[in-house]
């Protein structure tokens, strides 16, 4: 549920949300970076200790099997991604190991993420300082059978607890997508907008390189279609992916939309086709009501 005194706080104070759509992945052993490298999109092995990311995990046709937030402690890399998706990914990336010096465990019942969102927390906890949506925030690791009092310490110091939904109006508003919803496994990273925070074009290979790389050089990053933000106004919409289309004819789907209490109207994020992601383009969007027209925004909204 939407929580407006969670969304000023938010936007504008210190507010926390237990990151249960996350799932946590542990990779330990000396040859983890080596490893990981060699399979995701983003520089890990030039992360340092308390140092963080954003990456995808591809397949050799350079689809997405998943992204994820990528942390390097001392003793081991924790992977943030999807709660659903978490024991299958430990399943086939553990297959993926051979002689390397390097085990992948499913810690999702054992830790739970915790965002902050304001000026940095001290906390004992493992935690690390990165800015999330557009915020600066701090990801804490937090024993899951301890997390219920180390949330209510903080809450008593003023910290305002709020909801997923909530955070995830914050989300749409930063223009970010998110796995399973605005982004799947037919997606190509490019066609997201990832280049620009999960991938490195300068370090070595990686699974499905050779698309991206052929897509940026040889296609100057032309893809067939990207993801844009929507200026919605206030229709009432009956569910999502919602069809978005131009003169009857279909260019894409809306994914993801939310109330913006700051800008005063619903926005959203839609894939669509590449002819028309111009901002100030005019689509058309199926509400409650029948058709009502939607215009092409620059993305972050704020």
């Amino acid at each position: 549920m939407f929580s407006p005194e969670g969304y000023q706080a938010l936007r504008n104070g210190i507010a926390l949300v237990r990151r249960l759509d996350l799932g946590v992945l542990g990779v330990s052993g000396s040859d983890r970076l080596t490893w990981l490298q060699g399979l995701l999109t983003n520089d890990v092995a030039a992360l340092p200790i308390g140092g963080t990311c954003e990456a995808a995990y591809l397949t050799p046709q350079g689809r997405m099997i998943t992204d994820m937030r990528v942390t390097q402690f001392a003793d081991r890399t924790l992977l943030e991604v999807p709660a659903s998706l978490a024991a299958a990914l430990q399943r086939k990336l553990d297959g993926l190991l051979f002689s390397e010096d390097a085990q992948i465990e499913d810690l999702s019942d054992s830790l739970t993420v915790v965002d902050f969102f304001g000026p940095d927390r001290p906390t004992p906890h493992p935690h690390v300082s990165a800015t999330r949506y557009g915020r600066p925030s701090t990801t804490t690791f937090v024993a899951s059978h301890a997390v219920n009092a180390v949330v209510s310490e903080w809450t008593a110091t003023g910290v305002t607890e709020t909801t997923l939904d909530t955070l995830d109006a914050v989300r749409v508003e930063a223009g970010v997508p998110k796995f399973l919803v605005d982004m799947g496994e037919h997606t190509i990273p490019l066609e997201a907008g990832l280049e620009q925070r999960a991938i490195s074009f300068t370090k070595g290979c990686y699974v499905g390189q050779e698309v991206v790389i052929r897509v940026m050089h040889r296609g100057q990053g032309r893809v067939a279609k990207k993801l844009v933000g929507l200026l919605l106004g206030s229709p009432e919409l009956s569910g999502l992916p919602i069809d978005v289309t131009v003169s009857g004819k279909v260019i894409g789907a809306l994914s993801s939309a939310v109330w913006s209490p700051t800008l005063g109207q619903s926005v959203g994020l839609a894939t669509l086709h590449r002819d028309y992601v111009q901002p100030g383009t005019k689509v058309d969007i199926a509400a409650l009501v029948g058709l009502v027209t939607a215009e092409v925004a620059t993305l972050p909204f704020l």
